[in-house]
């Protein structure tokens, strides 16, 4: 059994936007609060992220998520990356404590001092790229004198596994390189998927079919209105209704509306809009 856990749902800007006084902005429904998009998996003993968002750290102490054995990204936009430098805290909860003399490197006065352990993080090759040019320091040794950067090794596989669950790449059309992911269990042919694509304006037909039978798709939806760069609601129903999973959650959502006004609308379809803190079984 599998738990998957949304930890934002907002669009790039976040709900609330600085300084809009707008219904949803000012809404006293926790699920009208979203932060940027992520997501955590967890499956027995091992857990993983989907992006390291700008409320990563918050969203981990909120929900208790104190197990990251990897990271899997979708791709390099600031809004799916600006927490990425919290990951260094897994680091050093996965690693190993050593004693040590006080005075040696990386001890700072104590008597014992954490070997971290390197993280391995999935992404795209041109993801890859862009991570390292905004996180210069990003590499698999850590800080030169502690622990204090984020030891991450990128791999860039189109499918690979994480503990007891399969990961599969999805190509997406974002104007930017962008993917999305189908979730399962190792060996389990087709059961139990879910897929999550939370940015992109076109879904190509060679993913629409690798994604026809999943039992749960959370899917983008800026709002009704068309954007460049991301789902409208029609478009997004359009999708869902060829994709046709069990049921469909909506993410990547902006202040045009609050959680029960997308209730009322998706009134009598196997679709809902999702909301920070929501965590499914499959």
């Amino acid at each position: 059994m599998k738990k998957f856990r949304f930890l934002g749902t907002g669009t790039s800007v976040g709900v609330p936007q600085i300084g809009c006084r707008c219904k949803v902005c000012t809404s006293s429904d926790s699920r009208d609060r979203r932060r940027r998009c992520g997501a955590y998996v967890r499956s027995g003993d091992t857990g993983f992220l989907i992006d390291a968002p700008p409320e990563m750290r918050l969203a981990c102490i909120e929900y208790g998520i104190d197990r990251v054995d990897a990271i899997v990204l979708t791709h390099a936009h600031m809004d799916h990356i600006a927490g990425f430098d919290d990951v260094r805290r897994f680091n050093t909860i996965n690693g190993t404590w050593v004693e040590c003399d006080p005075n040696s490197d990386g001890a700072n006065g104590r008597t014992r001092k954490c070997i971290g352990k390197i993280l391995p993080c999935y992404a795209m090759r041109e993801t890859e790229e862009q991570m390292h040019r905004i996180f210069p320091y990003i590499s698999a040794k850590g800080g030169e004198h502690g622990l204090y950067r984020p030891m991450i090794e990128f791999q860039n596989d189109d499918s690979f596994t994480i503990g007891d669950v399969s990961v599969e790449r999805l190509k997406v059309e974002h104007g930017f390189p962008c993917c999305g992911y189908v979730i399962g269990e190792r060996g389990s042919g087709n059961g139990g998927r879910i897929a999550y694509i939370s940015d992109c304006h076109e879904i190509p037909d060679e993913t629409l079919e690798r994604l026809k039978g999943v039992d749960v798709l959370a899917l983008n939806c800026l709002r009704e209105r068309e954007h460049p760069t991301h789902l409208s609601l029609a478009r997004s129903l359009e999708y869902i209704e060829r994709i046709a999973p069990k049921k469909a959650f909506l993410v990547h959502m902006c202040h045009d509306f609050t959680h029960e006004e997308w209730l009322e609308k998706l009134r009598g379809t196997c679709v809902s809009p999702a909301y920070d803190g929501l965590e499914l079984e499959i």
